[in-house]
């Protein structure tokens, strides 16, 4: 038997749940609290000295006529008592927690005030904390009277303050604490949803309040829809290079049985250029999945290597830095971003210079040219898909614009950072910036699961 499920409850419903618990919990202390209150006492000698005072004004006020008694309440009034008459019954406050126990006190020593219907509160004039009442004459009017200050033992200012903060605090604190319950499928919501930025995939849970479910329901089936349209991309692209590189090999074939060397050569170029522009527009586009892993490998040799291809190409270029210098990167792509920038050098300069430099923290890889340079408004314009500068490069240039959006990406895979910048004394300087604590993550991650291995360069 299937049992049936309770549908959960919203976030606003949660919400006023949380506040509801929030003022039950309240209530339940203060009503605490004013019990605590209405069981004050104080030492007996004060208590006695309380209702002798309250007796002997009962009894001289009663005495006189009413015209007499504000003044005969004024004579009453000591150091320690403030006394008024009153032919209405004043107004208790109604937020004043009532003295029981103290009016117990003065009681006893005083049975004759039982008549009078006396009564006792605590009072905050000007913050500090007295004792005042009421009680009722034979002819129904009312004496009013309080302490002057407060009684010996009687310190209930600080106290109510204390106690009024103290619960406060502590549900202030609770509801953080459910506020904190009721949003964490939101914060798992924000944390895949920044991983699948990213690349990877993860379906979040769907569990929480209804809207956070709905929310986390169409995260996931969104996510889905992204994968499976890179996915399928990736298998469109594969076939798109396969179906122009087939091609493209029988044109290289058949360009060889030209007998005209000229012509013969100017196909050939072509087929490069098409071959080029093909490779870049698949290394762009399919750069999103990166199944590559970052594997171990000697960054120095690799730079150093590729200069020295440039060099056995007749090419005026340089490598300076250390002989070895081991990272943790993705070794393939790395490779094509650095390989992009000497040709983006080569295309435009005639003389370059690789330099790899290492910090406590950061390395850095700079490749430097004595080219044109670019305009100061173009360094961020050039850095995106399909631009390509008339000003800085010829129009018969091979490529479709894709060499330094495909570095971004690769710096970008790195957790690295990539810039131009026009050098002072002319030509221009590529940087990548990559952090070492990176590295070290995913060293400490992968130790033990696998050994350490060399790019082949």
């Amino acid at each position: 038997m299937t049992r049936a499920l309770r549908p959960p409850l919203g976030l606003i419903g949660r919400l006023v749940a949380i506040l509801l618990l929030t003022v039950v919990i309240e209530f339940g202390i203060s009503t605490v609290f004013y019990e605590r209150a209405n069981q004050f006492s104080v030492r007996d000698d004060e208590a006695r000295r309380l209702a002798e005072h309250l007796v002997i004004c009962e009894r001289l006020i009663s005495e006189r006529t009413p015209a007499e008694r504000p003044a005969m309440a004024a004579e009453l009034t000591t150091d320690r008592y403030l006394v008024r008459w009153s032919p209405a019954q004043p107004r208790m406050p109604t937020i004043a927690p009532s003295l029981d126990g103290m009016r117990g006190q003065v009681l006893a020593w005083e049975p004759a005030l039982r008549d009078t219907g006396v009564r006792l509160w605590l009072a905050t004039p000007g913050g500090q904390s007295v004792v005042a009442g009421t009680m009722r004459l034979p002819d129904r009017s009312w004496v009013a009277f309080q302490t002057l200050h407060h009684l010996d033992g009687l310190n209930l200012a600080t106290e109510r303050i204390l106690l009024a903060f103290i619960p406060a605090l502590g549900l202030v604190l609770l509801a953080g604490l459910l506020m904190r319950v009721v949003l964490q499928p939101l914060r798992r919501l924000a944390l895949a949803a920044d991983r699948v930025g990213q690349g990877s995939s993860e379906e979040v849970p769907e569990r929480g309040p209804t809207e956070v479910v709905t929310v986390i329901r169409a995260f996931n089936n969104m996510q889905a829809r992204i994968h499976q349209l890179i996915e399928n991309r990736t298998h469109a692209l594969a076939a798109v290079g396969h179906d122009f590189r087939t091609p493209l090999a029988r044109l290289r074939l058949r360009a060889e049985a030209v007998d005209d060397p000229e012509a013969r050569q100017a196909i050939t170029d072509d087929i490069g250029e098409m071959e080029a522009m093909v490779g870049s527009l698949l290394a762009y586009l399919g750069g999103d999945s990166d199944p590559e892993t970052p594997v171990r490998i000697d960054l120095a040799v690799l730079c150093a290597t590729l200069v020295d291809e440039a060099t056995d190409r007749g090419f005026d270029a340089a490598y300076a830095g250390p002989d070895h210098l081991e990272i943790t990167v993705r070794p393939l792509g790395l490779k094509r971003a650095v390989s992009n920038l000497i040709e983006n050098a080569m295309h435009h300069a005639t003389a370059l210079r690789l330099v790899v430099t290492e910090e406590p923290t950061t390395v850095t890889i700079c490749v430097e040219d004595n080219g044109p340079g670019l305009p100061e408004d173009k360094l961020e314009e050039v850095l995106q898909p399909f631009v390509r500068l008339d000003s800085s490069r010829p129009r018969d240039t091979v490529g479709f614009g894709l060499g330094l959006p495909i570095v971004v990406r690769a710096v970008e895979h790195e957790g690295g950072r990539f810039s131009l910048r026009n050098q002072a004394d002319g030509g221009l300087a590529a940087e990548i910036m990559l952090s070492k604590a990176a590295t070290v993550h995913y060293k400490a991650a992968q130790q033990g699961k696998r050994s350490r291995a060399m790019s082949p360069v």
